[in-house]
């Protein structure tokens, strides 16, 4: 089978650090070309516009969108538009309406569409949601804080609306809780901390449940300082299991019971290819939608002004 010909549209620090190494080791890609207003990769065709891109090489057969999602619309239609496969780094837009238009269109012209949650490939994911599916699960919290000065240095799009401040990590939370978790929860009910000086915030407390009446806690923070917290903590009728690191590892009344090495991205990718393979849409809105949610019921409070 031929490779897959991708081009990638926004060439920044996500795309150097996860997605050409994990693209590097995949047999079914090749990287034919980039469109990106500063970045370009070494020895691949570089363009300023994605329409440029899509002009100038015709043979593309898929595109992975990376660049903040306030522009991710705009550049998906095109693509879409097009007859190409498309993958949408997280979160897959600005907001539910533009996603849901974009699964309309892919569907329409009968290509895939993929929105990407890197969290969920995390190793002990499904080894948490295995565990969690054999027990009664009587709480759970979630804790995601960390240091936004040393992750997103100087990003100001993040802090525009649109950039979702503090959901950008957080999200990644609600991608592996919406996963493992077997059923759906609801908000209930949400606080949202803003910097005077920011039109994002920069913490969020959550409350959640689900039709049975499960309770699940969530903080997000970007002030952390020192050791940054990814964690997961249910309470069951198993023991407690604690899904921590972003979801490297799980453990069980404090017993490790799994932990591999991380290659979210490279499973991502294996995962485009194969719904590109099987002629597929994998377009999970959970996520976005809790975040969606926590913007229209959370309180909002501002807080002192922050600088990078």
């Amino acid at each position: 089978m031929a490779p897959i010909k991708l081009a990638i549209v926004g060439v920044g620090k996500i795309v150097r650090d996860q997605h050409l190494p994990s693209i590097a080791k995949i047999a079914d890609y090749e990287l034919v070309a980039t469109a990106s207003r500063h970045g370009t990769v070494e020895g691949v065709p570089a363009f300023t516009t994605i329409q440029a891109m899509l002009e100038a090489v015709p043979e593309i057969t898929a595109v992975s969108l990376c660049m903040p999602p306030q522009f991710r619309y705009e550049a998906a239609h095109a693509a879409l538009n097009a007859g190409k496969h498309v993958f949408l780094e997280k979160p897959p837009g600005a907001t539910l309406s533009e996603v849901q238009d974009l699964v309309r269109l892919a569907a329409g012209k009968k290509v895939s569409l993929f929105a990407s949650w890197h969290s969920r490939y995390a190793p002990a994911v499904e080894a948490a949601k295995t565990f969690l599916a054999g027990t009664r699960i009587r709480n759970m919290q979630v804790i995601w804080k960390e240091d936004v000065r040393h992750w997103h240095p100087n990003q100001d799009w993040i802090w525009q609306a649109g950039g979702l401040g503090i959901f950008d990590p957080g999200i990644n939370a609600l991608s592996i809780v919406t996963h493992i978790l077997p059923n759906a929860i609801f908000l209930t009910k949400a606080s949202l901390e803003f910097p005077e000086n920011r039109d994002a915030p920069i913490a969020a407390d959550l409350r959640f449940c689900d039709a049975a009446g499960l309770e699940v806690h969530a903080e997000f923070d970007w002030r952390q300082t020192g050791k940054q917290s990814w964690d997961i903590i249910a309470d069951t009728d198993a023991g407690q299991m604690v899904l921590s690191e972003g979801g490297a590892k799980l453990s069980v009344d404090g017993a490790l019971t799994f932990s591999e090495p991380e290659k979210e991205y490279f499973e991502l990718y294996k995962r485009f290819a194969a719904i590109i393979a099987n002629g597929t849409l994998d377009v999970d809105l959970a996520p976005l939608t809790h975040v969606a949610d926590a913007f229209m019921l959370g309180r909002r409070k501002f807080v002192d002004s922050f600088f990078d």
